[in-house]
């Protein structure tokens, strides 16, 4: 699968991503969490190859990742950035099946499979009633489902999601990180996702890490690392942390303290 092994990510002078490993196991979903700053994005630059640490490496099936050629990569990890680049006009359909290029004949066109493939996961994202839309013609939601749908397509087997859940409804919030977490319980997927909810991490994922100022403060299951006091290190608040009435999950609610 893929693995950073004790990785440091530069920016000219400052260190962005310190010294930190991690393994996206099979059937896992990895929730990273932390402050503006904290390195986030950085790490999942790093771990689809966009970024080069300056030390430690990046391993994609045992072997590292620069040694892939891009292609190659595009069809093991799959990326949801937080805004989509849209150069040309594209139908939903047309930016969907772009997931399957990694897959195209040696021409770049689209077989019969691709589409049907893609028409698939636009019933799954509910977007099937927009596949005619124009991408730019969507509102920041419809668009955001529409680059989960993309990744989806791709029948990755990693993927590195930020913030996938922004500009999202409660609904679809949950829709979404459903579609990953039962790719990951169906196809021994693995995902990792960044995110600034803490409650939707809590119930979603398998593992969480919480960085701040580029260092790991605490790594491991929800309930190990979700707590008062570990929150209280990383983001300088004061929380409530109790379980969720139905899933036993932590459940976090900021507490507000009067001055």
């Amino acid at each position: 699968m893929l693995e950073a092994r004790n990785i440091t990510v530069n920016y000219d002078s400052r260190e962005a991503v310190v010294n930190i490993s991690l393994r996206a196991e099979p059937g896992e979903v990895i929730a990273i969490i932390g402050p503006n700053g904290a390195g986030k994005s950085t790490l999942l630059r790093a771990l689809n190859g966009s970024v080069v640490p300056a030390v430690g490496e990046v391993l994609l099936e045992g072997k590292p990742l620069h040694s892939y050629a891009r292609r190659v990569i595009a069809r093991h990890v799959a990326v949801v950035a937080q805004e989509a680049e849209l150069r040309f006009p594209v139908t939903v359909l047309e930016f969907v099946i772009g997931g399957r290029y990694a897959w195209s004949s040696a021409w770049g066109w689209e077989s019969e499979q691709d589409v049907e493939i893609a028409r698939g996961i636009l019933r799954e994202t509910e977007l099937d009633r927009f596949e005619t839309r124009l991408m730019n013609e969507l509102s920041g939601g419809e668009r955001q489902r529409a680059v989960v749908a993309r990744a989806l397509a791709t029948e990755a087997k990693i993927f590195l999601l930020d913030e996938p859940t922004a500009n999202l409804d409660l609904a679809h919030q949950a829709t979404m990180l459903r579609l990953i977490r039962n790719r990951c319980d169906r196809d021994k997927a693995a995902a990792v996702v960044v995110t600034h909810d803490v409650n939707l991490a809590s119930e979603f994922s398998d593992r969480v890490m919480l960085l701040k100022a580029g260092r790991v403060i605490a790594t491991g299951s929800p309930r190990e690392v979700l707590t008062a006091d570990l929150l209280k290190t990383v983001f300088e608040l004061q929380v409530l942390v109790d379980a969720h009435p139905v899933s036993g999950a932590p459940r976090i609610t900021p507490v507000h303290i009067q001055g």
